[in-house]
């Protein structure tokens, strides 16, 4: 359990500390992959591993759905912006 409250960790840290998308993705997504480490290992210390791997495995497509959306947006704004930088996205205001 301490890798996964690390990943989470260091994902946060990504989150409030960059300030381009793909990075910003980046940390969600290993916030993501501590999620399903811990899903893991929970299951494991219950005994209950196959519930735990059905979980994860429905956290893995419900977050394939997420990517693709996200990335779908963060080409968009770079298309509208020309840059990743979110400071940019002030000019979106309509």
């Amino acid at each position: 359990m301490g890798f996964v409250a690390a990943l989470i960790f260091i994902g946060i840290y990504c989150l409030l500390t960059m300030r381009n998308l793909i990075k910003l993705f980046i940390g969600v997504e290993v916030i993501a992959k501590g999620v399903s480490l811990a899903l893991i290992a929970s299951g494991f210390e219950r005994n209950n591993i196959y519930i735990a791997q059905s979980l994860t495995i429905t956290f893995i497509v419900v977050e394939v759905s997420v990517v693709a959306t996200a990335l779908a947006i963060i080409i968009n704004i770079y298309r509208h912006t020309k840059s990743l930088d979110i400071r940019k996205l002030t000019r979106l205001k309509g």
